[in-house]
């Protein structure tokens, strides 16, 4: 009877692991048919939505020396935005640009311009990218400082908002862009001096030029926040500098209930791959000549393409009820 009631109970433990086997038969062939189906996506033509067409991957396989002189870049980003018609959104303000040398910021320094104000671009050693911009935002019609100067030290930044208040008369914007990121395949290959040096530059820095700036600001004045794809989904080679996206994240949604009350708005721009010298500073040549590549769209924006998200964001004439947004332009849901 015992050896009855052992196969008896046996029976129905062994259908259901039969059954088990069936389904998993069925999803691994459901998981081939996908993975087959996602071969065959990346290899269609990336998306391109503009108005003029935007370069395409293979990107140029260099490797640049920190901090990255986008005029070393043998592909120049684009920030021109030769189709982006100014109409006065931003007449009469002034604005500073932290890490405007160069990349998105460049790019919102020319637009901020355009669109009617005198610009601030504070910058670290890159002397001639930042020259650069200060040639274009003056090609605009306004007037541009530029401000050597590390925004991880509070010192620097009191001193340097100082200097734009004076030369300009007023601070209504200020874009916290500046950003120091490299890549890691392991959490132990993060030293602390490493992991200090993304804290202070990237939540530190932002919250420096906060503080300094809001001493000149009033009602209608607003703060943008350089936030990043990283930031929501998270990057598994970039651990320190995505938990500092996801804080300054945080921080524009904490700033801008803070700040409410005195009429100041703050908000955060989230983009996702974007061809700056940031990257090829940072990833090996052969990486950098796939950048971009496994985005929604198939290939990294050109600051020219973000940088519109700042101006509406900035003026009052297009976001004076949007306040504590972070604002994804990553070419699709997943960047």
């Amino acid at each position: 009877m015992a050896r009855t009631t052992k196969k008896t109970s046996r029976a129905p433990a062994a259908a259901t692991a039969a059954r088990h086997r069936a389904l998993q038969k069925q999803a691994d062939a459901k998981e081939k048919t996908q993975a087959a189906k996602k071969k065959t996506a990346r290899k269609k033509k990336p998306v391109q939505a503009g108005t003029r067409r935007q370069p395409e991957n293979p990107m140029p396989a260099q490797h640049l020396a920190k901090p990255g002189n986008e005029d070393e870049l043998r592909l120049q980003p684009r920030f021109l935005a030769p189709d982006y018609v100014g109409s006065g959104k931003l007449d009469g303000m002034a604005a500073i640009v932290t890490g405007g040398d160069s990349g998105i910021g460049r790019a919102v320094a020319v637009l901020f311009a355009r669109e009617g104000a005198d610009v601030a671009v504070f910058h670290l050693d890159e002397d001639a990218d930042a020259r650069k911009t200060r040639r274009h935002v003056e090609a605009e019609g306004r007037r541009c400082l530029v401000v050597a100067g590390d925004v991880g030290d509070p010192a620097f930044c009191k001193t340097a908002v100082g200097k734009v208040v004076k030369a300009f008369g007023r601070l209504d914007v200020l874009v916290n862009n500046a950003a120091f990121q490299l890549h890691a395949a392991d959490i132990d290959d993060i030293t602390d001096a490493r992991l200090q040096e993304t804290l202070r530059t990237n939540i530190g820095g932002y919250f420096n030029m906060a503080r300094a700036a809001l001493e000149h600001m009033s009602e209608g004045a607003c703060i943008i926040n350089t936030g990043s794809e990283t930031g929501i989904f998270g990057n598994p080679k970039l651990l320190d500098y995505s938990a500092t996206k996801g804080a300054i994240h945080t921080f524009t949604l904490s700033l801008a209930s803070n700040l409410l009350a005195r009429g100041i708005r703050v908000n955060a721009v989230a983009p996702g791959p974007v061809w700056t010298p940031l990257n090829p500073a940072d990833k090996s040549a052969g990486d950098v000549a796939a950048f971009g590549e496994d985005s929604d769209m198939g290939r990294p924006a050109q600051p020219e393409e973000i940088s519109p998200a700042y101006v509406f964001l900035a003026s009052p004439v297009t976001a004076s009820y949007v306040n504590g947004v972070v604002l994804p332009v990553m070419g699709g849901p997943r960047g």
